[in-house]
């Protein structure tokens, strides 16, 4: 079946050797489509999202077409559309050389933007669009970095067959209003395969990053890579050296912010290019004997991010995620074999932060993003020293003060880390959990908990024994804050006495001793 845009509200169906032809109702189109085979189905998706952002394309390829150029909406715009899933950001690709598609932009565009034009795409916004027009490519790659070197190519199917997967290599001619598909890429995507143009050797030699792009969208798109695919990737994963740590962590975040990370974690250690990426996830699949029996750590690190996410408020949350996947990565150089058959992690939290921030800093994350992580990692297993509500209400605080900002997402990475199989002792975890964070509420309320500081501040601390700004006057702070959190709010004059108590201990004499 061949489906043609035919304006706002009408389309052409035609079938080969079939008396329907010519314009009918969208509804009845819609009614059509739905009684047919999956890959109509998909067509239909495509019919309804096209259809929303026909009037841009529409405007555009008209003025292509003035200027004797053709414009496909191509690659993951096209796919986005087929799946029902297409935004403001439109991809297109023409025969039209860079300086021609800035004449026809020209005076249409609300906006217009160079940056890319060495590589063929100028970008351009309209009516609350974003479009890429980028110039049929045929650029060959140098094999030993990913940047090609850029040549124009003369046609669509020349330009569909240098793209990464069959599904991100199908085009709509806007001009003829027709699906351009010569890689079987609808059927590619109604199967939910995913699989190259060419041979995968040629397309993961041309541009490494391809085969992290295939993990990334197994997670955001639930795809199963093409055997062939698998394969390659496991063959050529040592090729992924050639790419910035940049670009990789891009990936990465991507993957992980997908809908289904833990396929796209897997796909990585199971082809091994994990080991170019986080190799501490797969050196968590540790050995596991007969005689000393504990969880496989890998596999219960999925669980936990598995579970992180179900807890998640709303937008998917990359900090939550990544200190799920990685909160035991210190386990396997803290494994111990106890006498009697047990197996111990002493300290793996403080070992798994430092190990996280290692790589994470290697992978170009922001400042922020590492320490965040790596906090969470610290602090995750703090809460299983709260027994049966042992903690004295100054333990309760610190566990606040020391999570800060983080406290939310640790509530969700404890909770998640409980992966027991025994229910009555999953159940007790999450019962005196839900302990804890009732003790938190009381206190933050009686307190004011994220916001504690000591009864006195720094002026006062420096009016009170007579000091200048310095580090004295730091300690003095500290000293405070310490017994804030012992006992929490103290009186203005106590807490001047234990201040005075503590000065003459450290030598300072106050103003009138």
């Amino acid at each position: 079946m061949v489906v043609r845009l035919a304006g706002v509200g009408r389309w052409h169906v035609e079938y080969p050797a079939s008396p329907l032809r010519g314009q009918i109702p969208w509804l009845f189109v819609s009614r059509l489509l739905a009684r047919t085979d999956p890959t109509q189905l998909a067509q239909q998706n495509a019919v309804v999202e096209l259809l929303r952002v026909s009037p841009v394309a529409d405007e555009l390829a008209r003025r292509f077409a003035r200027a004797g150029h053709r414009l496909y909406l191509v690659g993951g715009s096209v796919r986005d559309a087929l799946l029902g899933r297409l935004g403001n950001d439109l991809d297109f690709t023409t025969d039209a050389r860079p300086p021609q598609v800035l004449k026809i932009l020209s005076g249409w565009a609300d906006a217009v933007w160079d940056t890319g034009i060495a590589f063929g795409t100028v970008g351009a916004s309209r009516a609350g669009a974003t479009l890429e027009i980028t110039t049929f490519r045929a650029e060959v790659y140098d094999r030993v970095t990913r940047n090609p070197e850029v040549s124009f190519g003369d046609s669509i199917e020349g330009d569909l067959l240098r793209r990464d997967f069959t599904v991100n290599a199908m085009a709509v001619d806007l001009a003829e209003q027709q699906f351009v598909d010569p890689h079987d890429g609808m059927r590619a995507l109604v199967d939910r395969v995913l699989d190259t143009p060419a041979a995968p050797e040629e397309s993961f030699a041309d541009d490494p990053l391809r085969m992290l792009r295939a993990a990334r969208f197994v997670s955001q798109l639930d795809f199963t890579p093409a055997p062939r695919v698998v394969a390659a990737i496991t063959e050529m994963a040592g090729e992924l050296a050639r790419i910035t740590p940049e670009r990789v962590q891009a990936e990465l975040s991507k993957l992980m912010l997908g809908a289904q990370p833990r396929a796209g974690i897997e796909l990585l250690v199971r082809t091994g290019l994990a080991e170019h990426v986080l190799p501490e996830v797969p050196a968590m699949r540790l050995e596991i004997d007969e005689h000393h029996q504990h969880k496989d750590v890998y596999h219960h690190s999925l669980v936990v991010l598995d579970q992180a996410i179900d807890l998640e408020d709303g937008e998917p949350d990359l900090v939550l995620r990544l200190a799920a996947l990685l909160h035991d990565v210190g386990k396997p150089a803290t494994r111990r074999f106890e006498p009697g058959g047990g197996v111990s992690f002493h300290h793996h939290e403080v070992v798994g932060a430092k190990l996280v921030r290692k790589r994470l800093r290697a992978l170009r994350y922001s400042k922020e993003v590492v320490e965040d992580v790596a906090q969470l990692v610290y602090l995750h297993l703090r809460f299983h020293g709260y027994g049966r509500g042992e903690w004295t209400d100054s333990a309760v605080r610190r566990y606040v003060t020391d999570a800060g900002p983080l406290l939310p997402r640790l509530h969700k990475l404890v909770r998640a880390d409980c992966t027991t199989r025994n229910r009555r002792k999953a159940t007790a975890l999450q019962r005196t959990y839900d302990e804890l964070e009732a003790r938190i509420a009381r206190l933050a309320e009686e307190e004011d908990l994220r916001r504690v500081r000591p009864d006195l501040d720094g002026n006062e601390i420096m009016r009170l024994l007579g000091l200048p700004p310095g580090p004295m006057v730091g300690q003095a702070w500290k000293h405070l804050k310490e017994l804030r959190l012992d006992r929490g709010p103290l009186p203005h004059d106590d807490a001047v006495a234990e201040l005075l108590r503590w000065a003459r201990e450290q030598g300072i004499t106050p103003p009138g001793d």
